[in-house]
């Protein structure tokens, strides 16, 4: 199935037969298609309108740089930042990584947003594209704080995503602009990288997004192009039965498997369950090259649909929540 990007803050004719378009599970949102809250409201009911309320819409708002809604939101700290704190108290930062959570999910929840893609569980070791987007270099630390973001996100009405399986952060190149190639050995991975996604599991997310990296000492296409890391490693020998969705396939990385067609099959024949479509130039080759989609997957993917939040004004009345903001806020100052 595919999630799509639409091209501005409204719906535009010809994406009306996008959203009703047999595989479109629903829409992920930018900053291209954000002015205020009320706009974003009125974007959210047009889309359910169109393509029914089963209709997924997400956003990548993780905090930090990666913040796609910020004027009328509460602006978040990245991750990073409570990393930070983690060095020096361990208990508070695992309690401002469930409380930065739970603003971000019922803020979204409340704007009629189903989930971000969050969290980041990659390790904070200088890739160019995460940064101050992971949450700390140890894998042990890194976990503990992801599975406290998990945490939050399901106190908040919101499913988690893991992103990005098997791990971004010990790789240079930032997959956005080059292929990325991580020629460490799977027992390497294992011993590092994968920590805080397998630790999370226990913690029960949804899904994981995979990464648009190499790992040769595995298998020689990209992971989220790869039956051996999702079918064999993911699925089989960890046991994650949740959604496995793609990273973008307009990213650069995404094109050593050719042609926007040819990236579709290999991430479904892969095993992707869901895969992104975010710019509105590659969305019709997108929907031309989907086949049916599985009843599996359907199943799987319906599991990322928020569930019931607080109404924006519920927030404002909710003591907690300025607690909440108030800490995690100070993390910028």
């Amino acid at each position: 199935m595919l999630l799509i990007g639409i091209a501005g803050p409204t719906l535009l004719p010809h994406e009306h037969a996008w959203l009703t378009a047999r595989g479109v599970a629903g829409v992920i949102l930018f900053s291209r298609n954000y002015a205020n809250r009320d706009q974003l409201l009125s974007l959210v009911e047009s889309i359910r309108d169109v393509a029914g309320e089963d209709a997924l819409i997400a956003v990548d708002q993780e905090g930090g740089p990666v913040q796609r809604f910020r004027e009328g939101f509460t602006r978040l700290p990245a991750l990073a930042r409570i990393g930070e704190v983690y060095d020096r108290d361990p208990v508070e930062a695992v309690r401002l990584a469930e409380e930065h959570a739970w603003v971000m999910a019922s803020e979204l929840r409340a704007s009629g947003v189903d989930f971000s893609f969050a969290p980041v569980a990659d390790l904070a070791r200088g890739n160019a594209a995460i940064g101050s987007r992971a949450f700390h270099a140890d894998p042990a630390i890194a976990s503990e704080l992801v599975q406290a973001y998990v945490r939050g996100m399901h106190l908040g009405g919101m499913a988690a995503v893991l992103k990005h399986f098997p791990g971004h952060g010990s790789v240079a190149a930032d997959t956005h602009k080059a292929q990325a190639i991580d020629t460490r050995s799977l027992d390497d991975i294992r011993r590092d990288d994968l920590r805080p996604f397998t630790e999370a599991f226990t913690a029960h997310p949804e899904a994981v997004m995979m990464a648009h990296v190499v790992y040769p000492a595995v298998d020689d296409q990209p992971a989220g192009y790869s039956r051996r890391w999702i079918h064999d490693i993911l699925r089989n020998e960890l046991g994650f039965q949740g959604a496995v969705i793609s990273d973008d396939i307009s990213m650069a990385a995404a094109g050593v498997a050719g042609d926007v067609e040819k990236r579709i099959h290999a991430h479904l024949a892969a095993g992707c369950d869901l895969v992104l479509a975010c710019f509105p130039d590659v969305v019709e080759e997108a929907i031309s090259a989907l086949p049916q989609p599985s009843e599996a997957s359907m199943q799987r993917i319906a599991t990322l649909r928020g569930a019931i939040g607080a109404t924006w004004a519920g927030l404002l009345d909710n003591p907690q929540r300025d607690r909440f903001v108030a800490r995690i806020t100070a993390l910028d100052h």
